[in-house]
């Protein structure tokens, strides 16, 4: 409810922390809405928000990202969405849809224009706030599912990826995103740093980059290690903390991504038995 709302701007430290909190909120509205429509049953949470939401990851998140684990020819989003929306227009919001396919990937992009302004984050009367919903309607093969329940404003049972997929996912986008996102990163330093967290399942890595275009002999002969390494090597630091400075609970830890310590805990984390 937009009482929530007013309550959580009230209470952040500043205007950053209150836009991703409020972001947060309406991601937890959307989820409890796609589950309450039954849209929710073939799906699998996966991606940064499901770390945030599951797992505490100290980083805000833009997007709701699914993989369609129950195949079906005839899955649109766009109507699930559609019945989303009529949900949180209920609640007094308003609300503009903005639908895009990329070959698998069904996304509609959720607008709530106006709402910035009203809650006092925007001077700007017709400042946007948008969320992504995402569903990869052809995921690779091999993710291991779970279900859990958890509290995020609202009560939610999300079936999701396992921690190992959860895992082989980011270092998916690590290896194949044409472009470099500091989030990627910032949460593959925080998987690293966790002694208990799983190696990744690496079947489902191995589909997934032969799915996106790598030779299925770099594929079968990969030692991740190296890849990673090659990929440190490779990008832009500085460019890195500067793009999850803005998500991050607290904007020191962008400091603790260099190549150095990214080098130093890869070892250790990689060489563990299985």
């Amino acid at each position: 409810m937009k009482e929530d709302l007013l309550h959580i701007v009230r209470e952040a430290e500043n205007d950053l922390s209150a836009w991703n909190r409020v972001r947060e909120y309406l991601q937890a509205r959307i989820l409890g809405l796609l589950q309450e429509t039954g849209a929710m049953i073939p799906l699998a949470f996966c991606g940064g928000t499901a770390l945030r939401f599951l797992y505490s990851l100290p980083r805000f998140s833009e997007d709701l990202v699914f993989s369609l684990e129950r195949k079906s020819s005839d899955f649109l989003l766009e109507s699930s969405i559609k019945r989303v929306a009529a949900g949180l227009a209920r609640e007094g919001y308003d609300i503009k849809l903005k639908s895009k396919f990329v070959s698998a990937v069904q996304g509609v992009m959720i607008k709530f224009p106006g709402l910035p302004f009203e809650l006092g984050l925007s001077p700007h009367v017709k400042q946007l706030l948008s969320i992504k919903v995402e569903v990869d309607t052809n995921p690779p093969e091999g993710a291991g599912l779970e279900v859990s329940m958890l509290r995020r404003f609202i009560l939610l049972r999300l079936q999701h990826h396992d921690r190992s997929s959860l895992l082989a996912g980011k270092l998916h986008a690590i290896l194949v995103r044409s472009h470099t996102k500091g989030r990627d990163f910032y949460d593959l330093l925080w998987y690293m740093t966790d002694p208990n967290w799983p190696l990744p399942n690496m079947n489902l890595l191995r589909n997934g980059l032969i799915q996106t275009g790598w030779k299925r002999e770099r594929v079968l002969s990969m030692d991740i290690t190296m890849e990673l390494k090659e990929k440190f090597r490779t990008v832009n630091w500085k460019d890195i903390r500067r793009d999850v400075i803005p998500f991050l609970e607290r904007p020191s830890e962008a400091e603790f991504l260099s190549e150095v310590n990214m080098l130093n805990l890869l070892e250790g984390f990689f060489s563990r038995p299985q």
